[in-house]
């Protein structure tokens, strides 16, 4: 299968981005894809804000935006799949075009402002499948056009919490303006304490367990900012983070065609940035908060090398546009193989192992 994908990504490299989105999400609905021979390891399962993750690889937000696919995201090998970002009215998004990619450095900008169907569609879709198998969490946002984002985001957890292995509040989107803005101050407390609120809130009236309840954070953070989310997130006890979403910076991919447009930049050139900002959180918050590694992983070496930078767990998208739907698995057993030299019984033998170097050697910005 990697060799097939290999094979025909020059076809599809030559259709617009977000139609060859919109073709794999078809494949995966058909079944053409086949599930894949992931492999199976006490080693590396992962507890997580009282979750068993099977292994720590998820696929990130922003790749199944309407939750059409999440059983078969996992089929893929993935331990876990996030959905959305989704918001309670849909919305178009921003103007076409608005994904570029930069073929070069494997990387992406899109500036596709939280495209989706709305909260209506996307839990009709998740309840059909509440009683299967496989870890499914929910990430979600604020319509562009909202008079109280925060009341967006309250909304979301209201209506997400009864088929969501966990929540996600996405505040670190480029391409919503100002919404960057809730990752400080006033705004940033009231945030979570709505969100928490709701949360336990709705625990209490269904007598449930309390759905685990994320906050995902940008890459773009100055070491100030890192220290008052740290504080906050504390202090209102939110379960894990996921760091980090795009880049607005350009490092990387200067002077290469497309590098000039408007909008958040994934992929291999965010690797660097994406880890220290992970470290800095792990050192910031501590041993026992889990943390989320998100940005620039395509391979089993770049995995370790955000598990010894304080990451729980992975999440990825923009690698499977260049290295097809045998990547999870191939990272997987790439672990595995590092494991056994290692001698090494678990991954949290590995985590922070490199928090200290990390913060030794800052990226360019």
């Amino acid at each position: 299968m990697r060799r097939l994908y290999r094979l025909a990504r020059p076809a599809i490299f030559r259709l617009d981005p977000e139609r060859s989105h919109g073709l794999s999400i078809a494949a995966l609905k058909s079944g053409l894809v086949p599930r894949a021979d992931t492999p199976v390891d006490n080693r590396l399962r992962v507890a997580v804000a009282g979750i068993g993750f099977p292994n720590p690889l998820g696929l990130a937000a922003g790749y199944d935006k309407n939750a059409e696919v999440p059983d078969a995201a996992l089929r893929l090998g993935f331990g876990f799949a996030e959905v959305g970002t989704i918001t309670p009215k849909p919305q178009e998004g921003n103007p076409k075009p608005r994904v570029f990619r930069i073929t070069a450095k494997e990387a992406i900008i899109n500036r596709l402002g939280f495209n989706n169907q709305g909260h209506a569609e996307a839990f009709a879709r998740l309840s059909a499948r509440a009683r299967k198998p496989g870890i499914v969490g929910v990430n979600v946002g604020a319509n562009k056009d909202a008079i109280d984002r925060v009341a967006d985001y309250v909304e979301g957890i209201n209506v997400f919490a009864p088929v969501a292995s966990y929540l996600t509040i996405n505040i670190s989107s480029p391409n919503t303006p100002g919404l960057r803005a809730l990752q400080s101050g006033s705004e940033l407390d009231r945030l979570l304490r709505s969100a928490v609120a709701a949360r336990d809130g709705y625990a209490a009236l269904s007598g449930t367990a309390k759905t685990p309840l994320f906050l995902k954070v940008a890459p773009d953070l100055t070491e100030e900012q890192i220290e008052e989310i740290a504080g906050q997130v504390t202090r209102r006890g939110i379960d894990g983070m996921i760091v980090s979403n795009t880049t607005l910076s350009r490092a990387g991919v200067t002077g290469l065609p497309d590098a000039t447009e408007a909008g958040g930049l994934s992929g291999a050139p965010l690797a660097a940035r994406a880890t220290y900002v992970l470290a800095r959180f792990r050192k910031a918050l501590g041993p026992d908060m889990p943390l989320i590694g998100v940005g620039g992983i395509d391979s089993a070496a770049e995995a370790i090398r955000r598990i010894e930078a304080g990451a729980d767990l992975l999440q990825l998208y923009t690698a499977l546009v260049y290295h097809g739907p045998e990547l999870p698995g191939a990272i997987l057993r790439g672990i595995l193989r590092y494991l056994d030299r290692a001698g090494i019984d678990s991954l949290r033998e590995l985590r922070d192992r490199n928090v200290d170097a990390v913060l030794a050697n800052p990226p360019v910005i």
